[in-house]
C-alpha cells in the first residue's frame, strides 16, 4: 500500500525506483531537469519516527539517485530538501543542480535559482504522460547502472 505522498507525486506511473524502505519518483514539477522525491514507505510522519532498517536504507537510495542523476544531468551540486509542510509522510526533494540549462524531450530546464538556493516556483511543469515517461527513462537508467 502506499502513501499519500507517494500517490500525490504520482506513484506509480513516477517511480523511478524502489529500495526496502524507500520509493524514488520523478518530481511532476521539475525546477531543474531530473528533480525527484524520495517517500519514506513507513508509517511516519516525522524523520525521527523512522526505523533503524529505513536510515540504513536510505543510504542505498542516495547511492543510487546520485549514481543516476551524475549520468542523466551531470549535476554540480545536489539538494534533498525536507519540506513536510503539506506532505506528512517522511519524504525529500532530490534537485539536482547545474549553472545554465539542460535539454531534454524538446524543453529547457533551467536552474533559476543557481547558485543560490533552488527556485521550486520556477519549473518545467510535466503533465502525466510526460512524468510517465521521464520516469521510465530513468528506471531504464538505474536498472543498468
Amino acid at each position: 500500500m502506499t502513501n499519500p505522498t507517494a500517490q500525490k507525486f504520482g506513484h506509480p506511473s513516477t517511480l523511478v525506483a524502489e529500495t526496502a524502505h524507500w520509493l524514488v519518483l520523478v518530481r511532476p514539477q521539475q525546477p531543474t531537469l531530473g528533480s525527484l522525491v524520495l517517500v519514506c514507505k513507513d508509517a511516519a510522519g516525522a524523520f525521527s519516527e523512522l526505523s533503524p532498517a529505513a536510515f540504513s536504507d536510505l543510504k542505498t537510495a542516495v547511492d543510487g539517485i546520485e549514481r543516476l542523476l551524475t549520468d542523466f544531468v551531470g549535476y554540480a551540486r545536489i539538494n534533498y530538501l525536507m519540506l513536510m509542510m503539506v506532505d506528512r509522510d517522511v519524504h525529500f526533494h532530490v534537485i539536482p543542480r547545474y549553472e545554465g540549462a539542460r535539454e531534454h524531450g524538446g524543453r529547457t530546464f533551467a536552474d533559476a535559482g543557481w547558485p543560490g538556493q533552488p527556485s521550486l516556483a520556477d519549473h518545467v511543469a510535466l503533465d502525466d504522460a510526460q512524468a510517465a515517461a521521464l520516469a521510465a527513462e530513468l528506471a531504464g537508467r538505474w536498472a543498468g547502472a
